[in-house]
């Protein structure tokens, strides 16, 4: 999935985010895990909001994402913040030529953008081919209660001065995942009128036992399973999964 015209609204959108908590997850397993290195490659990076975070700890960070639109906002960020990071378009299931660093992260449900089993067993072996040994894989995916009882047939509205929106989501095709159907209605304020565009996304999860296998299958060792940002085991209703992998070899 690409973004288009949403890509210049994400941020704005997206303000309330608590990106903090990432940053601030991936410090702590990093200390965990007694992992020294400074590399870092943020895939599916959007508009580079974590990318910038983990810049200004020091990390030298790459970033990969599959949107052009993204990644022309991130390169601005980047630049308007005084960095020179490196952004790449690629499909994370088809990653190459990045060489290997010491972190490896998926951030903000992107995963579950991948629509097969297939696609998201590619990922796992490419990022393991990217990751140095004793590296962590780090990663957060929408859980199948967030996806069926949460976002299913559910409607989501905001209704803003110089932005709206409203948020559709129906059953998709597969199992556990859902289509969000999203109308935009942004001010053109050299006209005072609103300009609507519509975009169509998808989600699909998959079981924590089978996203562990599909990670044990690659290589990797797994660490840790937790959820919503807390060092805790996933329960019943949690809604954003974590896990932290290791290369083995």
């Amino acid at each position: 999935m690409s973004y288009e015209r949403f890509a210049y609204l994400y941020d704005e959108l997206m303000q309330d985010a608590p990106y903090h908590q990432w940053a601030e997850l991936v410090l702590k397993k990093l200390e965990d895990y007694g992992v020294k290195g400074r590399t870092l490659l943020d895939l599916a990076c959007g508009t580079g909001e974590l990318s910038l975070r983990f810049a200004r700890e020091g990390f030298q960070v790459t970033g990969v994402d599959l949107s052009t639109d993204m990644l022309s906002v991130a390169r601005s960020k980047a630049e308007d913040a005084g960095f020179h990071l490196p952004f790449f378009e690629q499909n994370m299931a088809e990653l190459e030529g990045l060489g290997q660093f010491d972190v490896i992260g998926v951030f903000c449900d992107s995963l579950n953008y991948l629509q097969t089993a297939e696609e998201v067993e590619k990922t796992f072996s490419k990022v393991y081919q990217h990751l140095k040994e004793d590296g962590l894989f780090i990663f957060d995916v929408h859980s199948i209660y967030k996806i069926t009882q949460v976002f299913m047939n559910q409607t989501f509205t905001l209704n803003e001065d110089r932005l709206a929106y409203i948020w559709n989501s129906f059953p998709g095709e597969a199992p556990n995942s859902v289509e969000h159907e999203l109308s935009f209605f942004v001010l053109d304020e050299s006209s005072s009128k609103y300009n609507r565009f519509d975009e169509i996304h998808f989600q699909r999860t998959f079981s924590v036992e089978q996203y562990s296998r599909w990670l044990e299958h690659a290589g990797f060792k797994l660490l840790e399973v937790c959820a919503d940002f807390e060092d805790a085991s996933p329960s019943a209703d949690s809604e954003r999964i974590f896990f932290i992998a290791k290369r083995i070899d």
